[in-house]
């Protein structure tokens, strides 16, 4: 079969039969179309047979001398595993060429999260126009909930139920997850609803969420308005959208939220995922320790303890 013949293959099972979300697909999409143009050009291979396992490793060796970070390379060799995993499977190949390579190693860095004055700053918008609303909304549901921005941007008004104060969440795999919703994110959802209709522009959409025409907003779109937000509130312009979900799941464990909760609430497939957060807190405990305890600093003045 050829190559780019067996990509669209695998891509179209990726969403038939796995059910990943469109950004996934166009993901796995655009590196396998890398991948082929590396194995095309340097070994002119154009059938799936004709790919060997020093053929993967010759492109992950040309991915870091070009600049590539461990991370992206491992996410590379991941979809790579996959694609001929598929192959496998199918029976389009005899042998999985890609099943003995190992994945480099990556440094897992902590999330960053905001302070509860911060979330505070950036929460406080003055509501004057329906954009005021949905911004607002928008921010208080995401920080209430936790939801990643794919998953905010796809709600609909009927996934709200404010009868039982939950949201009905699709995450990662077409996976539904019901999330409880606070006072405060029920209280500003139905301001912006009550404004909502002045957003639609004539146009039909269930929709939650709309942009200046009256469509579905976007994720770019979110972001502008979350990076001017910033810039208002003078707050540091590395904020993204997961800041507010990790921020979530920081303040939740340090008020004593079991793991096992955060993991439901969060969507995460497996706990280990939602482990990071243990060391995010054991890092604030430390910095609280360095700060606070009376006896952690000699006074080099005295030549004392304090």
């Amino acid at each position: 079969m050829k190559l780019e013949d067996a990509i669209s293959d695998f891509i179209s099972a990726c969403n038939y039969e796995k059910g990943l979300s469109l950004n996934t697909q166009r993901t796995y999409k655009y590196t396998l179309e890398k991948y082929q143009i590396f194995l095309n050009t340097t070994y002119q291979v154009q059938d799936v047979k004709q790919i060997k396992e020093e053929m993967i490793q010759a492109y992950l060796k040309y991915s870091f001398e070009h600049g590539a970070k461990d991370d992206t390379v491992a996410h590379k060799l991941t979809v790579i595993k996959n694609f001929h995993k598929y192959l496998l499977k199918e029976k389009i190949v005899t042998s999985d060429v890609a099943c003995f390579l190992e994945r480099p190693k990556t440094r897992k860095q902590l999330p960053k999260s905001l302070s509860l004055d911060e979330v505070d700053r950036l929460l406080d918008i003055s509501l004057e126009t329906p954009f005021d609303y949905r911004n607002k909304a928008m921010l208080e549901l995401i920080y209430a909930t936790g939801l990643r921005i794919s998953e905010a941007i796809c709600l609909t008004v009927y996934d709200l139920d404010f009868v039982n104060c939950v949201i009905r969440v699709k995450g990662k795999g077409n996976k539904e997850r019901m999330v409880p919703l606070g006072e405060y994110a029920i209280y500003y959802l139905k301001a912006y609803l009550n404004v909502r209709g002045e957003l639609l522009r004539n146009e039909k959409t269930d929709f939650l969420f709309l942009n200046r025409l009256g469509q579905g907003i976007s994720r770019q779109g979110f972001f502008k308005i979350l990076k001017q937000l910033l810039k208002e509130k003078g707050l540091r312009n590395d904020i993204s959208p997961h800041t507010l979900r990790h921020s979530f799941a920081t303040h939740l464990l340090a008020r004593g939220a079991d793991l096992r909760s955060i993991q439901m609430l969060l969507g995460h497939a497996d706990i280990e995922t939602t482990k990071i957060y243990t060391h995010v807190s054991q890092e604030a405990i430390i910095k609280a320790y360095h700060n606070y305890h009376p006896r952690d600093k000699v006074d080099k003045k005295e030549g004392s303890k304090k």
